[in-house]
C-alpha cells in the first residue's frame, strides 16, 4: 500500500462501487468492484453492503475511507432523501459508517464528490479562483469550487428562472421529454448560464452529466465571459472524489499545485494522442 493510495464508494440506488485511487494522478489503482444495492435500501442494510464492500479490498483501518452518498451532508447529516429508502432522513450518515466500519470515514454529496475531482484532475485541473460544476440531467446538479476549495450542498437548478424553478425548464430531462431541437435547447441553457455567471462570476464552467458526451452540438452555442469546458472523468468522479477529500480531511494528502500542473499537461497530452489516433483511423479508412 502506498501513502498515495485512497479508497473511494460511491453509493447510489441501483448499485454500490468502490475502488482504490492513485492520489497523485486520479486513476483508479485497481479495478472497481460493484455490489447490487440491497433492496430496501435501509442505512443498516446499505451499510452492511459498504462493509462487504470494504472487506473485498481487505482495505486497512488507517486507510481513510471517503464515501459519496445520494443527498445533500450536513455536519454527517442526509436532511432528505430521494433514491434510498426514507429511513436515511435526518440520520448522521457519518457516524453510521464510522460506527460500522470502525475507521474514519468522511461522507459528502455525490454531485460534491464528483466535481471535487473534475476540478483537480479533470477538465479543471490546475485552474485557480472559482470553478462551476453544472452536471445536466434529470435535474441540473452544481457545484462550486474556490481555489480548491469545496463549497458544499449547493442547489443552483433550484434558482428561480423566469418564475420557475432553472431544471424545469432547461435540464436535459426536459431536453428529452419536450423533443427540443440543439438550437432551441441551447437557447433556454443560454439564459440559466448567462444567470449563473451574473450571480457567480466563475472562472470557468464544467458542464457534467451524460450529455456533455454530446457537448459539440450545444455548447457553442452558448455564450458566456467564462470558458464552457465538457466534463472528462465521467463515471469515476464519485470515487476519485470521495476518495481524495477523506486523505484531505485525515491529514494524509495534500494535492500541491505542482501535481496539478502535471495532471493537467498529462490529460492535454493523452487528449492530443486520442484525437491523433483517431485521425489515424479515419485516414486508413479513406484510403481504403
Amino acid at each position: 500500500m502506498t501513502k498515495h493510495r485512497g479508497f473511494g464508494i460511491d453509493i447510489g440506488g441501483s448499485g454500490i462501487k468502490g475502488a482504490y485511487v492513485d492520489l497523485q494522478t486520479g486513476e483508479f489503482a485497481t479495478d472497481r468492484y460493484r455490489i447490487p444495492t440491497p433492496q430496501p435500501a435501509t442505512p443498516e442494510a446499505v451499510a452492511d453492503t459498504v462493509a462487504e464492500l470494504v472487506a473485498h479490498f481487505e482495505v486497512p483501518s488507517s486507510v481513510p475511507i471517503g464515501i459519496d452518498f445520494p443527498a445533500p451532508i450536513i455536519h454527517g447529516v442526509a436532511p432528505m432523501i430521494a433514491n434510498l429508502d426514507p429511513s436515511w432522513k435526518g440520520l448522521n450518515v457519518e457516524d453510521l459508517f464510522t460506527k460500522h466500519l470502525d475507521r474514519p470515514v468522511r461522507v459528502v454529496n455525490d454531485a460534491d464528490a464528483a466535481g471535487y475531482a473534475e476540478v483537480h484532475y479533470g477538465a479543471a485541473a490546475g485552474r485557480d479562483g472559482l470553478v462551476m460544476v453544472l452536471t445536466l440531467g434529470t435535474g441540473i446538479g452544481s457545484v462550486l469550487v474556490m481555489d480548491g476549495v469545496l463549497v458544499p450542498n449547493t442547489e443552483l437548478g433550484h434558482v428561480e428562472l423566469d418564475g420557475r424553478d432553472a431544471e424545469s425548464y432547461a435540464s436535459s430531462g426536459v431536453f428529452e421529454r419536450d423533443n427540443l431541437g440543439w438550437e432551441e435547447w441551447a437557447k433556454r441553457l443560454q439564459r440559466y448560464f448567462s444567470h449563473m455567471e451574473m450571480l457567480f462570476s466563475p472562472e470557468v464552467f464544467i458542464v457534467g452529466g451524460g450529455i456533455s458526451k454530446k457537448s459539440k452540438k450545444f455548447l457553442p452555442l452558448i455564450e458566456t465571459r467564462a470558458p464552457i469546458i465538457p466534463a472528462e472523468l465521467q463515471n469515476t468522479a464519485g470515487i476519485v472524489g470521495s476518495a481524495l477529500l477523506a486523505a484531505e480531511a485525515a491529514g494524509e494528502f495534500t494535492l500541491d499545485r505542482g501535481t496539478k500542473k502535471r495532471i493537467k499537461k498529462a490529460r492535454k497530452e493523452i487528449r492530443a494522442a486520442k484525437k491523433k489516433a483517431k485521425e489515424k483511423v479515419k485516414n486508413a479508412a479513406k484510403a481504403s
